[in-house]
């Protein structure tokens, strides 16, 4: 049978992260491949009463078809919740989404025709890449440093560029590279957007997940001109099998993507959203997600030093204030999609780092994630990734 499949399906590859996680369902290996919260922390018994309190007070509501907008009590707790953010949010600002990945797929459902130019990120969040790709569009990456987007490289490449269509940006503990932008960046890049009249999709998945020093505003505490899209997820500080997010953005560009939804899922899961909305009702979730930046703190301090005392000294890697993710360089020479099968070998899985250029090269890097594997599996991980990186190190040098 010979199917005629739409041109876009050429651009859409399985991704990277999700085929290495059906690799590390086997238990002997030790993953930081996913971007997975740790379940041994979902609050599991107070879900228990949550649903049964649901079904028993709301089952007719809950199992019924909703507004597209989503639950109107959720979008008023978002709406709080963005305030800690810096953001003074209005529930009829806010639409409910099945992730913030349907947030990404509808930003270039709603803004990408083929060949327009998307700017993000270098590297940049490999869901991202892969949701914006269906669209055919044209990337260009931006420099970036421990600070964020080099913004004098940004302005070059606006000036040089017309069909710009929106920057995509993750600024606080990016995935992959850990890093979380100044406030001097955050208000360099609205005052470009602002004079080259661009919008700002932000992606902002960990920024409750700040470990040490003092928490930043969002980029959209700062847009002065509401041309900043902010996509937020309850999956890191709460429970991702929910599948629940939001998008905060004006009235009229949030429009767009009630439409959009309308067109994609009608609506998110009704009892999920009061399911959600009875439990920061009910329980503390602010002491619940400190006890998630308590947990993963450790465990990112656990691996920083074991990183440090098992890597040969020619890689480098970065040292994140909160999030999921560090980062590491390895000698040009070595290539992670060959040290990741090799790393495979000792049980021990990463995700290469190539994926998360959208234009390709900078293959002597990998993402590890520390958050979903305890202390002592975190340091044997370790140990075996180092002895896979000094096995190729000294193939390197006999070849």
């Amino acid at each position: 049978m010979s199917l005629k499949y739409a041109e876009r399906m050429d651009n859409i590859k399985a991704s990277e992260i999700r085929e290495l996680l059906k690799l590390t369902q086997d238990p002997k290996v030790i993953s930081f491949a996913g971007g997975l919260p740790a379940a041994e922390l979902f609050p599991i018994e107070e879900m228990k009463k949550i649903s049964v309190d649901v079904l028993e007070k709301y089952g007719k509501v809950a199992l019924q078809y909703g507004p597209t907008e989503g639950y109107e009590p959720l979008r008023k707790v978002i709406a709080s919740r963005m305030k800690k953010l810096g953001v003074e949010a209005s529930k009829d600002n806010i639409l409910v989404i099945s992730g913030s990945q349907q947030g990404l797929d509808f930003s270039g459902k709603i803004f990408i025709n083929p060949g327009d130019v998307i700017l993000c990120e270098s590297p940049s969040y490999l869901g991202a890449i892969n949701a914006f790709k269906a669209y055919e569009p044209k990337f260009i990456e931006v420099p970036t440093d421990g600070d964020g987007m080099i913004l004098e490289d940004l302005e070059d490449i606006l000036k040089n560029n017309d069909n710009v269509k929106f920057i995509y940006v993750i600024p606080d503990f990016q995935n992959p590279s850990g890093r979380t932008w100044t406030e001097e960046r955050r208000k360099g890049l609205i005052k470009l957007a602002n004079k080259y009249d661009i919008v700002i999709v932000e992606d902002n998945p960990y920024g409750e997940l700040r470990f040490e020093g003092e928490y930043l505003p969002a980029l959209a505490h700062y847009d002065t001109e509401g041309r900043v899209i902010f996509l937020g997820t309850f999956s890191k500080i709460f429970c991702p099998g929910l599948r629940l997010g939001w998008v905060y953005a004006r009235s009229d560009i949030l429009n767009k993507f009630i439409l959009t939804k309308q067109g994609a899922d009608l609506q998110s899961s009704t009892i999920s959203q009061i399911q959600v909305a009875e439990f920061f009702e009910e329980y503390d979730i602010d002491g619940h997600i400190e006890k998630l930046r308590t947990v993963y703190k450790k465990r990112r301090d656990v691996m920083i030093k074991a990183m440090e005392d098992e890597f040969p000294d020619c890689v480098s890697f970065t040292r994140p204030n909160g999030g999921l993710f560090t980062w590491a360089v390895l000698p040009e020479n070595i290539n992670a999609r060959e040290l990741a099968v090799k790393a495979l070998k000792k049980n021990v899985a990463f995700v290469p780092g190539g994926s998360f250029f959208p234009n390709g090269g900078n293959e002597n890097t990998m993402r590890l994630n520390y958050s979903c594997m305890n202390e002592e599996k975190i340091i044997e991980g370790i140990k075996r990734l180092a002895a896979a990186i000094n096995d190729m190190l000294l193939e390197t040098e006999k070849a």
